[in-house]
């Protein structure tokens, strides 16, 4: 990768937990970077194994790569924003993982209908037959079509309609199904007509969408989930996701204007999970306001390493857990990009330390993340707590919160500054952590 370096100032305003005209973007072309390497390694991957017993599924690979090759010289944007999709990250770690054989076919089949959904944005002409397991044909970033079919065929002329129906049915009962192209610049958005299709639902104000039916919206071992899975699509719970979406936008906006702002920025994904298995106490995740060793019925939040821009989340019961879980993972997401920017830590390191927030031990990868997303919140919780105009419940709340995990969050940076797994380039930036966490004192309630 070949960015420039950071500037002093914006290493400074990241460590900080503040969003950075500057360091945002940077990080999000950084992320774009290294979506596209993980597509060269898949396409060294299948080039190397080509010439096994199965080449089907690498000579299909190798005709959706050309349509997407074709659609991007047509309208590179409508390409860009699929690639970039957080559902496409999760896809590619999957299959980049996966054993060779049956395993790694199934994922790889996928890539046709990105293909598929990169060339309809684009309104690049096509005529194809793909896998669609269980029936569904999934368009990634649209939403989700029920052909009752293994294989779909889809016919587009670049038109406003795409046709599509079973493949191999005959001709005068091949297209049963049709979507709507809107005119205009690419990227075109499609509209679905009949019962069988069920689009993705924006949430208001921004470019967030609840994500409730990309096949890929969370891992496909569940990984990292500690026992919760996908929810399924559901048209009643939309409204009451939306209007929580809302208030919590509303709140952070009041608390902190330029937080609120980058929230809207940077999440695209609202995927919804529901509990699975209970794990046991010391498997959980802590989540802010949880009591480490508890083991409560409570709200669980969760981004993937692969999927920035995607936040999974059961269903908070107010505006103020959404909009704490919003700030949470969103700083998950910066730190991991800028790990993959400059190595904050060391790979293999089998120590693990004990933090305020969790019943488990962790290990520093752990600490550091955690040690950042609970230093943003901190930084909220002041502000909450001193601002005026705001909830009296909310300040209250966030004040004691405040004064709970500023103290964790302070014993977790000695922990980080102490350990020798750290890189330099870690080594400063917890340091640039620990100036804006002493900074932040105690409250004003607290000091009265």
């Amino acid at each position: 990768m070949t960015s420039a370096p950071l500037s002093d100032t914006t290493l400074t305003r990241l460590a900080r937990t503040r969003p950075d005209p500057a360091g945002t973007p940077y990080l999000g072309a950084a992320l774009r970077a290294r979506r596209r390497l993980l597509l060269k390694a898949l396409r060294l991957r299948v080039d190397r194994g080509r010439d096994g017993p199965r080449p089907e599924p690498y000579a299909r690979f190798d005709t959706s790569w050309a349509l997407l090759e074709r659609a991007e010289r047509d309208h590179p944007g409508a390409v860009r924003a699929l690639v970039d999709y957080p559902t496409t990250g999760t896809w590619l770690a999957a299959v980049l993982s996966a054993p060779e054989g049956p395993d790694f076919e199934a994922l790889l089949a996928h890539w046709d209908t990105l293909a598929v959904a990169a060339a309809l944005r684009a309104r690049c002409p096509f005529d194809r037959e793909i896998a669609t397991p269980g029936g569904v044909l999934a368009l990634t970033g649209a939403g989700r079509l029920r052909t009752g079919a293994e294989r779909t065929r889809i016919h587009y002329d670049g038109g406003r309609t795409v046709r599509i129906g079973p493949a191999g049915a005959p001709l005068r009962r091949a297209f049963p199904y049709v979507l709507l192209v809107t005119a205009g610049p690419a990227p075109a958005r499609l509209r679905g007509t009949g019962p069988q299709w069920s689009p993705l639902r924006a949430l208001p104000g921004g470019r967030a969408v609840l994500d409730d039916l990309d096949p890929y919206r969370v891992p496909p071992d569940g990984t990292g989930l500690a026992g919760h899975r996908a929810a399924g699509h559901s048209a009643d719970a939309y409204p009451v996701w939306a209007a929580r979406w809302q208030e919590a936008r509303a709140l952070l906006a009041r608390t902190d204007p330029d937080r609120g702002r980058e929230i809207t920025r940077a999440v695209r994904l609202l995927v919804p999970v529901t509990p699975g298995t209970p794990a046991p106490a010391t498997a959980r995740a802590q989540a802010p306001g949880s009591v480490p060793g508890s083991v409560p019925a409570r709200h669980f939040g969760a981004t993937l390493a692969a999927a920035p821009g995607a936040v999974l989340t059961t269903l908070p019961a107010s505006p103020r857990e959404l909009a704490e879980t919003l700030v949470h993972e969103v700083h998950h997401g910066k730190l991991a990009a800028l790990h993959a920017l400059a190595p904050l830590y060391r790979p293999g390191g089998r120590a693990v330390y004990r933090v305020g927030w969790r019943a488990d031990e962790r290990p520093v990868s752990g600490v550091y993340q955690g040690a950042y997303a609970h230093l943003a919140l901190t930084d909220l919780w002041r502000r909450a707590a001193e601002g005026d105009g705001l909830p009296a419940g909310w300040r209250t709340l966030a004040g004691q919160q405040f004064e709970r995990f500023h103290d964790q969050v302070g014993e977790a940076l000695g922990i980080l500054l102490q350990s020798d797994q750290l890189t330099d380039s870690g080594r400063e930036f917890a340091e640039r952590m620990r100036t804006h966490h002493v900074s932040l004192g105690a409250t004003r309630g607290a000091r009265r």
